[in-house]
């Protein structure tokens, strides 16, 4: 025979009372008994680095545009009353550049390797909570080390491009064109320094032992800024050789 059971409680003096409420978790500032919503801070980190990226964005689209109309423009020149191209032209070491892309089209690869790597351990932590579950060592492959080196890597390649620029007799003042040259490039390359600077910190909360949601949040966000990275040497790179 079927049982009614009733969905409140009754005290002794035949009073109804609410049933208890069920824990919450994941409360709207990201913690609900003393568990953090790491979904919602990587929604948010996502979100500042789109807030970063247009930022970039918009700096090297004012420096394209500027690179463009002074490279139209005649200079005055009041000793001889007249106007004249004081542009020039820089030629590159192509090689050289084509090197350190390739370079950092591989670090590319390899951080999206980390990316997935902590992607998988973070999804497969639950099951490595029970008791007599293991999963193995972390990391089978040293990705974002990698990817430091390789980053470093072309910084160095960089460095020895502006060498070569200087060897040429090409310096910062040497024309307007040189000048270009010299700021876009660093330009980038201090931007990618910080990418470098936020890798550093995803392997010190390895060292640390944070949790690896934690460690996700950090090397997500770090992988898609350093792809951008990525993309933006291109645009460099596609830029330069078309106006020579």
């Amino acid at each position: 025979m079927a049982t009614y059971i009733p969905t409140r409680a009754i005290d002794h003096a035949g009073h109804d009372q609410e049933p208890p409420s069920p824990p919450q978790s994941g409360g709207g500032e990201g913690h609900g008994d003393n568990f953090p919503n790491y979904g919602a801070r990587l929604r948010r980190a996502r979100l500042g680095l789109i807030c970063g990226i247009v930022t970039v964005s918009m700096l090297f689209i004012s420096l394209t545009s500027a690179y463009i109309v002074r490279r139209g423009l005649p200079t005055f020149d009041e000793v001889k009353q007249g106007y004249f191209r004081d542009w020039g032209e820089v030629p590159l070491p192509w090689l050289l550049l084509a090197i350190n892309t390739a370079i950092l089209l591989l670090s590319s690869i390899t951080m999206e390797g980390a990316r997935r790597a902590i992607t998988r351990r973070a999804a497969l932590a639950p099951v490595e909570s029970i008791p007599g579950i293991s999963l193995g060592e972390e990391g089978s492959f040293p990705w974002l080390a990698v990817t430091i080196v390789l980053g470093f890597g072309f910084l160095l390649g960089q460095w020895l491009a502006w060498g070569e620029l200087k060897a040429r007799g090409f310096l910062v003042n040497t024309n307007p064109d040189s000048s270009f040259i010299y700021l876009l490039t660093a330009a980038h390359a201090v931007h990618l320094f910080g990418g470098i600077v936020a890798m550093l910190w995803a392997g010190i909360t390895a060292l640390l032992h944070r949790p690896v949601e934690v460690r996700r949040i950090a090397i997500d966000v770090t992988a898609w800024y350093w792809h951008f990275m990525a993309v933006l040497w291109i645009y460099i790179f596609a830029l330069l050789g078309l106006m020579r």
